[in-house]
């Protein structure tokens, strides 16, 4: 059936949604449910994360991996829920977020079956419907409008994750193309036997990589907070770095749409102070962990795993240091490997210091930093820039809610503050 083309435009648009049994009412109650789920989007999107990582447990070992697939269900949630809350009729036009497609394009890069991309979003799919069925079933009592907007619904929801699935496929289809016909996949090739400690000829995989594999190294894992398309930004950062310390060109992989990975050849040990003045040239979001310097193949594996290590510490927590060093902090790495236990122990450690609320934060770094310098008032009133008493009467609440004085158990309670100095509300009450 034709419609006339001088009829009213509302006419057309009621006539559209009846075609497609999508009655007024209930799209209007469609966008109600939306406008509800857009109100818990973090809490949804956590749970989709989980539910995803579930699902293949190696993502979640990966921070850049990680991040871009929470990126991607961030996206795609929203831009899903925006659209029904507009409460139009009819199938609308579906734009597939910028996020979708980089999770993809990392998926390619890291050699990673596309199946996980698929199941992945059924997966995300799944907990985004049961949360939208039990807030429609809120919203409506049971009746035969419930199943109306149940219907209609689900029609919208999985003709979008549909759409979005296959360009996400052909996309993830089109850059590992594009990577396994030249240089990068060579590249990729090469460091991957490497890390994975497949025997090969160093000299053959130096002349494939175009880096000098018998020098010693110095691994850089790269990233950007928030996540973005970055790669430039850090390419250009390595590069900085690499001129500080006298290295050559760097080596750089890149490890998603906000990770790079990159390697420093020199003859000796490197300075880590021209490295945190070089640092300052570069975009200000670019942070860096930079692993031990070691020699040889067996050390090029080594300092990047020691660097992944680092990373994986620190990202999704915006605070510490841009320049993160393995030598520094691999006490406090060895002791999070088990978020669970680690944040265990600092509960028990600090009692009432582990509280999330900035009163608590002032004491816990008036104290680190207190104990850092042996117990010197001044010289920890210097570095906080604040006044020696200040310093004192933050020292003697903080013992009075630890309920014994910090020198009892120093090592555990430094631990512990350093802990919560690097990993931040995710080690916290």
């Amino acid at each position: 059936m034709c419609l006339r083309s001088d009829l009213p435009v509302r006419y057309v648009h009621w006539h559209n949604l009846l075609m497609t049994g999508e009655s007024p009412e209930v799209i209007d109650l469609m966008g109600e449910v939306a406008e509800a789920m857009l109100a818990e989007l973090d809490p949804l999107v956590e749970a989709m994360d989980a539910a995803v990582l579930d699902l293949t447990p190696t993502l979640g070992a990966d921070p850049a991996i990680a991040a871009d697939m929470s990126a991607s269900n961030r996206a795609n949630a929203l831009r899903l829920l925006t659209t029904l809350t507009r409460r139009e009729g009819g199938t609308a036009p579906i734009d597939v977020p910028p996020e979708a497609l980089d999770i993809a394009r990392t998926v390619a890069r890291r050699g990673i079956d596309f199946d996980v991309i698929f199941q992945g979003y059924r997966r995300g799919q799944n907990v985004a419907w049961q949360r939208y069925m039990k807030l429609a079933a809120a919203l409506v009592p049971a009746s035969p409008l419930l199943m109306d907007l149940l219907n209609v619904s689900s029609q919208r929801v999985f003709e979008y994750v549909d759409h979005v699935v296959a360009c996400v496929l052909a996309e993830a289809q089109r850059e590992r193309e594009q990577v396994l016909g030249g240089a990068l996949a060579r590249r990729t090739e090469t460091v991957r036997l490497i890390l994975d400690g497949a025997p090969i000829d160093g000299s053959r995989a130096s002349e494939r990589l175009g880096y000098d594999l018998s020098r010693r190294h110095t691994a850089l894992v790269l990233w950007s907070q928030p996540v973005g398309e970055v790669q430039g930004a850090l390419e250009s950062a390595a590069t900085i770095l690499a001129r500080a310390v006298g290295a050559r060109g760097p080596l750089t992989l890149p490890a998603g749409t906000s990770t790079l990975w990159a390697w420093l050849g020199t003859e000796s040990d490197i300075s880590y102070d021209a490295m945190r003045n070089a640092l300052a040239q570069a975009q200000s979001h670019i942070r860096v962990a930079v692993g031990p310097t070691r020699p040889g193949i067996t050390g090029f594996r080594r300092s990047h795993a020691a660097a992944v290590s680092i990373q994986r510490l620190l990202a999704g927590h915006s605070g510490g240091t841009r320049l993160a060093l393995y030598r520094d902090l691999e006490v406090t790495a060895l002791t999070a490997q088990d978020p669970d236990r680690a944040k265990e122990f600092v509960t028990s450690t600090l009692g009432p210091l582990a509280a999330d609320t900035p009163a608590a934060a002032r004491l816990r770094e008036t104290l680190r930093i207190y104990l850092e310098e042996a117990d010197n008032a001044p010289r920890t009133a210097v570095r906080l820039h604040t006044h020696r008493n200040t310093v004192l009467q933050r020292v003697a609440r903080a013992t009075e809610l630890l309920g014994h004085h910090p020198g009892k158990h120093r090592l555990a309670l430094m631990l512990a503050l350093e802990l919560t100095h690097q990993l931040g509300p995710r080690i916290l009450q």
